[in-house]
């Protein structure tokens, strides 16, 4: 029997040999994890066993990439992964986690819930305690702060994660919340903000974690940004990144000059609405962006040209300019998930 497909889609790999990061489409099998150079080569470019091997995350060998995690197989040999956000890193790690698992005790692959009472220290879930964090009424508010002449904006202090933690009963004791917090930390749901809390976390303070009202921090999908005494310029540029992020991930966009179709991070923020695009391979700039306002989405059947294509899942942004911008899903749900995830958006302005 050919093994059972587990989860598929793009994440960055790293090269074995010349150490260059580049953009695959990652196969989850029961068995293994195979890596096309696309999506539609019919041969993967690699295969990686899972039979004893062990897995990382968070992986903390890169310090400039967020979410990467580790595979290291039985001949000692380590596959790096980066994924565009930090939900999808866990949905990786849970099942490939889940299908090492299996292979050890010699069972089909099966998702089991991973929910757990966050009120037992000894037995906290920090992904559920991360979503209750983020919850919009009942979470930590995400605020503007001022530092050293800088503006942090969508963050909050060391101080007011620990007394989210004691007043959500999460916890026994401050003590107690910096292990928690610390934890969180280590696993990529918290980012540090500004020189304190930086410092604490590369090692120059006795915990990583600092209850700290000058201690700021961040969740790693807030929108977060910094900014100091500023031309105007820097600022209306900087207003293109005001918006909350509502939806992230990798799409196929089509270039405007040469055609060529190349895989993109797109992060989507609303008020003011905004789909920016970056290379996924590396790079915090993007490499460009779309003001959704006015515009208007929708899937088609044919290539730009008018055609027919041989492609799926693809669809098109007209902006209030009239530019057309070309993307490709991976599956027909996430096309319709981010056509109205833009559209939505596109209201706010």
């Amino acid at each position: 029997m050919e093994p059972k497909q587990i989860r598929e889609g793009y994440l960055v790999k790293k090269g074995s040999v010349f150490n260059t990061w580049k953009a695959m489409w990652v196969v989850l099998l029961e068995d293994g994890i195979e890596f096309y150079k696309k999506k539609s080569d019919n041969s993967p470019k690699g295969m990686i066993p899972l039979k004893g091997s062990t897995l990382m995350s968070s992986c903390q060998d890169f310090a400039k990439r967020m979410f990467v995690f580790k595979i290291t197989t039985t001949k000692q040999q380590d596959h790096f992964f980066q994924a565009s956000f930090l939900e999808e890193r866990d949905s990786w790690v849970k099942d490939i986690k889940r299908a090492i698992k299996c292979i050890e005790g010699g069972q089909k692959f099966a998702r089991k819930s991973t929910r757990r009472s966050i009120r037992l220290p000894e037995t906290i879930d920090l992904g559920a305690l991360y979503l209750s964090m983020r919850d919009t009424e009942r979470g930590i508010k995400e605020l503007n702060l001022e530092k050293d002449k800088k503006v942090f904006n969508h963050c909050f202090t060391g101080s007011c994660v620990i007394d989210w933690l004691v007043s959500n009963k999460s916890i026994r004791n401050r003590q107690e919340g910096l292990m928690i917090a610390s934890s969180l930390l280590n696993e990529g749901y918290l980012q540090p903000a500004g020189d304190l809390s930086k410092n604490a976390a590369d090692g120059i303070a006795e915990n990583p974690f600092l209850d700290n009202p000058d201690a700021f921090y961040y969740f790693p999908d807030s929108g977060f940004f910094c900014e100091e005494n500023s031309s105007d310029d820097d600022v209306i540029l900087k207003e293109e990144f005001r918006g909350v992020i509502i939806k992230q991930g990798c799409l196929l966009k089509q270039g405007h000059r040469r055609k060529n179709w190349k895989v993109r991070k797109f992060v989507l923020r609303e008020d003011p609405a905004y789909l920016h695009y970056y290379d996924p391979a590396g790079g915090e700039d993007p490499l460009g962006a779309v003001h959704l306002r006015g515009c208007v989405v929708t899937s088609v059947e044919s290539n730009p040209d008018g055609r027919k294509s041989d492609e799926e899942n693809l669809f098109e942004i007209i902006t209030a300019d009239e530019v057309h911008y070309f993307l490709q899903a991976a599956t027909p749900k996430e096309r319709t998930e981010w056509i109205k995830a833009i559209q939505v958006a596109s209201r706010t302005g």
